[in-house]
């Protein structure tokens, strides 16, 4: 089924992502079960909201979500059921043709399944037999090494947390997932650049800088409550910059949720003061032209006598190569 996307004109978060949210609630489950779910996500004696990886911050809110977690929760604990007869009227070779979001929103499996070959389906059998089966597969290798306990990126803390320490009773450390795959790149790439495998910045650090430069990534989709800390920083009187290929409205503008003021008003913060809009692939162009920019204007300043623009401490101490770069 094709869904028409109309264009949308409003900041992002506002009333259009309540709506949303609501809408999603509705045709997922119990308006009350998911508004109390809510109340616990991102909490200290709650849980960690599925949606993303955004850190939570030492003072949280007392409703801490964002558009993406709300849909999240509503998807995890919906009272929507697949059952045995939706996979006796639905073959694998049929379900592949089915969307992301068509499969998601049929429900929840409320039992063990075991594909069959002959029919093409999958066919329930009990909790006990599925128990047997598994633990026979997992006998039957010498060695546990042999094993790879792939689990999804969107699994819960919680329940990633009993996984692992199953498979680690097993005898295997093999935790592949979605996110590891993701990031492989990034832990090597960074790894070998400066050291650290990961992000150095902590959350602490956007009520502490000056400019934030967006570059790659686009939190209003993928994990839009940073537009609250991007909101936070604005409105202290930082900057932002934002470079990417996608005109993301996310970073353009936003109407805090939380905040009764630009709710009741309608009103938004402006978040990216300047936005370039680089082709596919030219950011490494743009990134170039900048240290080119830099190491021009820091040699007219030596020449003039000025102060350097660049931490000459920091690139003598921590990086390798600059002088063959300038």
């Amino acid at each position: 089924m094709k869904k028409k996307i109309e264009s949308y004109q409003g900041a992002a978060g506002g009333w259009g992502a309540v709506k949303s949210v609501a809408n999603a609630v509705r045709k997922q489950m119990d308006i009350r079960q998911d508004v109390i779910a809510m109340f616990d996500m991102n909490k200290p004696e709650g849980f960690d909201c599925p949606g993303c990886a955004w850190p939570d911050p030492k003072h949280s809110a007392s409703f801490d979500i964002c558009e993406n977690g709300a849909k999240a929760i509503a998807w995890e604990v919906t009272d929507k059921q697949v059952n045995a007869s939706f996979f006796a009227e639905n073959t694998v070779q049929s379900l592949l043709t089915w969307g992301d979001h068509e499969l998601e929103a049929a429900g929840r499996l409320t039992q063990p399944l075991k594909y069959d070959a002959v029919s093409d389906c999958y066919k329930p059998l009990s909790w006990q037999q599925a128990f047997d089966e598994i633990g026979a597969r997992l006998q039957s290798y010498s060695d546990p090494n042999q094993v790879e306990f792939y689990t999804s990126g969107r699994t819960s803390n919680e329940a990633a947390f009993l996984y692992q320490l199953f498979a680690r009773e097993y005898g295997s450390n093999n935790f592949p997932d979605c996110s590891n795959m993701c990031h492989e790149p990034t832990s090597v790439g960074l790894a070998a650049s400066i050291g650290v495998g990961k992000g150095t910045v902590l959350l602490e650090d956007f009520e502490k800088c000056d400019l934030v430069i967006c570059i790659g990534h686009n939190p209003g989709t993928n994990h839009p409550r940073m537009l609250t800390s991007l909101r936070a920083l604005v409105k202290r009187g930082a900057k932002m910059i934002a470079i990417n290929p996608l005109q993301e409205r996310g970073l353009e503008r936003f109407t805090a949720p939380q905040n009764p003021f630009e709710m009741l008003t309608n009103s938004e913060t402006q978040l990216a003061s300047a936005y370039y809009n680089v082709r596919i692939g030219g950011d490494m162009a743009l990134l170039k032209g900048m240290m080119r920019l830099l190491i021009e204007r820091d040699d007219a300043a030596s020449a003039a006598g000025r102060p350097s623009l660049l931490d000459d401490e920091f690139i003598q101490t921590h990086t390798v190569g600059f002088d063959e770069l300038r």
